[in-house]
């Protein structure tokens, strides 16, 4: 197996003493999602993050790291980061904004550090895994570890779950 060049995700881990696993997948420009890191790696998806970028009406560009099988909940975003709404980015405008594709937009290493939010359910995990900056390359951390070089905050960012029982839609 050949040896895994650094990306600024892992050389800014490293400056920060933080510990970290690296996981390597394939993948495809025609499935860069979240799920396949996850079924790639053999990793839940619950502990395999996404990095969506966002902007408030307020406070300008905003990051959220949500499970990759959920959706961010757009009005809890904007409750959080306080705005009164945000929209995402276009991914065109990621690279300009955050020097990261569609595919590797890791929280960490951005070319600033903008408010950056993590879903609550991470606190209730050991390790979850986010891009190491660059498509097919994860790490895996402790959530307090992102939090940390992110100074991020915890919150609640993702849609309810909705259940299907006897014909009718419950959260």
């Amino acid at each position: 197996m050949s040896k895994i060049k650094k990306t600024n995700v892992m050389r800014i881990l490293d400056k920060a003493g933080i510990e970290y696993t690296v996981k390597t997948y394939e993948y495809t420009e025609d499935d860069l999602s979240g799920l396949h890191a996850a079924a790639a790696t053999g990793l839940n998806p619950d502990r395999v993050f996404k990095t969506l970028v966002g902007e408030g009406n307020k406070n300008g560009p905003v990051v959220f790291c949500i499970p990759v099988h959920k959706e961010l909940d757009l009005k809890k975003a904007a409750h959080v980061s306080g705005n009164k709404n945000v929209r995402l980015v276009h991914v065109k405008e990621l690279p300009t904004l955050t020097g990261y594709i569609r595919g590797g937009c890791s929280p960490v290493g951005m070319k600033k550090l903008f408010p950056t939010y993590i879903d609550a359910s991470a606190i209730n995990t050991d390790i979850i895994s986010i891009s190491a900056g660059q498509r097919g390359i994860q790490v895996l951390l402790e959530p307090k570890d992102i939090q940390a070089v992110t100074e991020a905050a915890f919150a609640d960012l993702v849609m309810e779950d909705i259940i299907l029982t006897e014909g009718r839609v419950r959260p």
